[in-house]
């Protein structure tokens, strides 16, 4: 975790400057554990996430990249922590719940792999078991712009505003269960992603009232 303050400042830097970073919408708890969701389009959502939110944030990263040399022990290095894609991997959702009990801010891509085209995928049923048992605001984040400034398949930055939309924290508490079954955890998922598409939408329209008024004024 010694890496996660420097590359934090590094993030900010960059996205501040590089992209016009915006961080809009509800307040993140200063306090107590938090999960947040989010949609996932860029291999910068990460930092970008690390970057807008002020509290040190635990990433769960897919198991793949800490297999990769220096990349794998930098990653570890931020307080990150690996999970196995496609499998129930209870070592992943231990470690989720022991940080979000413990007080820690998580961030998780309920969608499993960042979507080719930004069109918003299911949640996997690992995301939302995360979210009923963790008992902690679960707070939805819409990540714009990330993809115009690392398309998927690229190596070269393009400056581009990016913006991160913190929605209001979702209610999950009339879906808690001792057991879940695939039904209950679909609707626990669903929840998840429409918070994500409306804060995306909230900032898309966002985007959409400033080109009209800038049009206007062009006229």
């Amino acid at each position: 975790m010694m890496l996660y303050r420097p590359g934090r400042a590094i993030s900010w830097a960059f996205f501040k400057i590089f992209c016009r970073m915006e961080v809009v919408g509800a307040d993140i708890p200063r306090s107590g554990g938090c999960l947040l969701v989010a949609n996932h389009i860029s291999h910068l959502d990460p930092p970008l996430v690390g970057a807008a939110i002020r509290r040190m944030v635990y990433f769960m990263a897919k198991q793949e990249l800490f297999e990769i040399p220096i990349l794998g022990s930098i990653i570890a290095g931020t307080g990150a922590f690996p999970v196995k894609r496609g499998t129930a991997d209870r070592g992943a959702l231990k470690r989720a719940w022991t940080l979000l009990r413990d007080g820690n801010v998580v961030c998780i891509f309920p969608e499993g792999r960042r979507s080719p085209d930004g069109t918003l995928q299911s949640a996997e049923a690992g995301a939302a078991l995360v979210a009923a048992q963790s008992n902690v605001p679960v707070v939805p984040l819409g990540l714009i712009g990330t993809a115009d400034v690392l398309p998927p398949g690229g190596v070269v930055l393009h400056p581009h505003p990016v913006k991160v939309i913190v929605g209001e924290p979702l209610h999950l508490d009339d879906l808690r269960a001792e057991k879940y079954d695939r039904l209950l955890l679909n609707e626990i998922g669903r929840r998840m992603m429409d918070g994500i598409a409306g804060a995306v939408r909230q900032g898309l329209n966002a985007n959409a009232g400033l080109q009209k008024r800038g049009n206007h004024k062009s006229k």
